[in-house]
């Protein structure tokens, strides 16, 4: 057991961690006086947050279970699954709810988030997945980019996508059990999922949407790098755009 250290601890820290009930709240154990407001507040919201074990305690709380429904809705909306009885012969994959809270470069909290997971690591090759593929970019690539872009004085600009592995289309034939918050519903529990676009864990995954995203770049007259294929390059009236993926 770490001897307790409260010098340097924020009173107001000190009384939220026991008006909260935490068992054992780090600023109990860590002196967080020597760190950055920052870095102090992210330490703190660590001890703070509770991440739920499984769906069921995730829905008694209504942030994470606002998450679970936003990630319902966008796996809906995007037609990931078509309910079905599972065809005789066929065996299905398992899936799981993975949660985590996104904090902001401050330490604050940006967002509680809710990630249906395939258990990917039961699939068989040639059974339900061929091949695989996971589009990461070159870390020589990312740093000759950023030289040029100083060099040159071009504008640099990142983003984020939500949900991006729901956009690639399967070509194989999977079928996985219902997420456990939909378990519980009569009129489903007969029924298998059988997947129409690729989902986070299965092994195909990445390759599927990473197909489906150059297909579309290639649309758009990028053209993709023979040195490295996350990189997608456009020439278009003395202009230059240079796109690069990374998938995490």
């Amino acid at each position: 057991m770490f001897p307790k250290i409260k010098q340097g601890c924020p009173k107001e820290q000190y009384e939220l961690d026991h008006r909260v009930n935490i068992q054992y709240p780090i600023n109990n154990y860590v002196s967080n006086h020597r760190l950055s407001e920052s870095y102090a507040l992210t330490v703190n919201q660590l001890s703070n947050i509770s991440i739920p074990s499984n769906v069921q305690e995730a829905l008694t709380d209504p942030a994470w279970a606002n998450a679970v429904n936003e990630k319902m809705q966008a796996l809906q909306k995007n037609s990931t699954w078509e309910l079905v009885s599972l065809p005789e012969g066929k065996k299905t994959i398992g899936c799981r709810w993975v949660f985590t809270v996104k904090l902001k470069t401050d330490g604050s909290i940006d967002r509680y988030k809710a990630r249906l997971v395939a258990k990917g690591y039961t699939q068989k090759y040639g059974v339900d997945y061929t091949e695989t593929f996971t589009p990461v970019a070159k870390l020589d690539t990312i740093r000759i980019l950023i030289s040029i872009a100083t060099n040159r004085e071009w504008p640099l600009k990142q983003f984020d996508v939500k949900n991006v592995f729901l956009n690639g289309d399967l070509e194989e034939e999977v079928y996985m059990d219902l997420p456990p918050s939909m378990q519980c519903k009569s009129e489903t529990r007969s029924k298998v999922c059988c997947l129409k676009k690729s989902l986070y864990g299965l092994k195909q995954s990445p390759r599927a949407w990473f197909g489906r995203f150059s297909s579309a770049m290639t649309a758009f007259n990028y053209k993709q790098s023979n040195a490295d294929y996350t990189l997608f390059i456009k020439h278009q009236n003395e202009k230059v755009t240079a796109l690069i993926v990374y998938v995490h």
